[in-house]
């Protein structure tokens, strides 16, 4: 039996929550930008650039890419867990995993706080 220890949440319905909730937080913004785009009939970079300098957009934009973040190391924990039977291969890709995605966070912090 595979041990709970690399879980991002406490438990299985921990893990739930922590889905359900970044699926919303995702579908707002997704919601939200498709609408924006929609509303804005000449999409210029300076319409662009002006919704991104927004402290509340820089805020939504971040926590919406943490929410991808939790949302994806659930879904690779799970399907590792599952599929990947070898102990130190599956360490060896959840730290690949882990890396790559605070890379992705790092990299979305000075790009989103840098407009």
């Amino acid at each position: 039996m595979v041990t709970n220890a690399a879980s991002f949440g406490r438990s299985g319905v921990h893990d739930f929550i922590l889905l359900r909730a970044s699926a919303v937080i995702l579908a707002c913004y997704t919601i939200f930008l498709v609408g924006f785009i929609a509303c804005s009939s000449p999409l210029t970079f300076e319409i662009w650039h002006g919704l991104f300098s927004t402290l509340p957009m820089k805020v939504f934009t971040l926590l919406a890419l943490v929410a991808l973040l939790v949302h994806a190391w659930i879904g690779v924990w799970q399907v590792l867990t599952d599929y990947v039977k070898c102990t130190s291969l599956r360490g060896v890709l959840q730290f690949t995993f882990v890396v790559t995605a605070f890379s992705y966070l790092a990299a979305g912090i000075v790009i989103v706080w840098g407009v």
